[in-house]
C-alpha cells in the first residue's frame, strides 16, 4: 500500500468517513499522481479547533473545511511524511448539504484537495486552479465521484 495514514478524530458529535474509506481515497490519489509511498496524517475536528488553526495561520477567525499543513524535512534528512490535513467536521458537512452532494463525495474532495496542497499544488492564480481542479476531478471520477465544480455559474 504506497499510503500510510495516521488517522486523528477530534471529534464527537458529527458523522465521518472511516479510516478504512479515507485509505481507499489516498491509495487512488498515490496511485494516480504515481507516488510510490507516502504518510499523512488526517485530522478530523470539531469547529472550535478549526476555527484557532485558521485564525492562528490564515488570520481567518472562522472554521473552514480544510486546511494543509506540508511537512518541510530539515536539510539533509529524507522523510516520506508529506505533512497533516485539518478537516471540520461540521463544515464539511454542512457544505455537502448545502451544495446537494453525497456526505461521501464532498469528504473525498476535501481529502483530495487537502493532499494536493502537501503535494504542492495551490488555487492561488487561475492558471494553478486550473490545473489543481482537474486533478481533483480526475482522482475523483477515479472514485466514481462526479466533478464537483459542475454546478459553477
Amino acid at each position: 500500500m504506497p499510503a500510510t495514514l495516521d488517522y486523528q478524530l477530534a471529534c464527537d458529535d458529527q458523522p465521518v468517513p472511516s479510516a478504512l474509506i479515507v485509505q481507499e481515497w489516498l491509495n487512488t490519489l498515490f496511485v494516480q499522481q504515481q507516488l510510490a509511498s507516502g504518510e499523512v496524517t488526517v485530522r478530523i475536528v470539531e469547529s472550535s479547533e478549526g476555527q484557532a488553526l485558521n485564525q492562528a495561520y490564515r488570520q481567518k477567525d472562522t472554521a473552514t473545511n480544510v486546511l494543509s499543513f506540508p511537512f518541510e524535512a530539515p536539510e539533509g534528512m529524507t522523510m516520506d511524511f508529506l505533512g497533516d490535513i485539518v478537516i471540520c467536521a461540521e463544515v464539511v458537512n454542512r457544505e455537502a448539504s448545502a451544495q446537494h452532494k453525497t456526505r461521501d463525495a464532498h469528504w473525498a474532495h476535501m481529502i483530495v484537495h487537502g493532499v494536493l496542497h502537501l503535494l504542492g499544488f495551490d488555487h492561488i492564480n487561475e492558471v494553478d486552479a486550473e490545473q489543481m481542479e482537474a486533478l481533483e476531478v480526475e482522482i475523483l471520477n477515479k472514485l466514481g465521484i462526479d466533478d464537483p465544480y459542475t454546478d459553477r455559474q
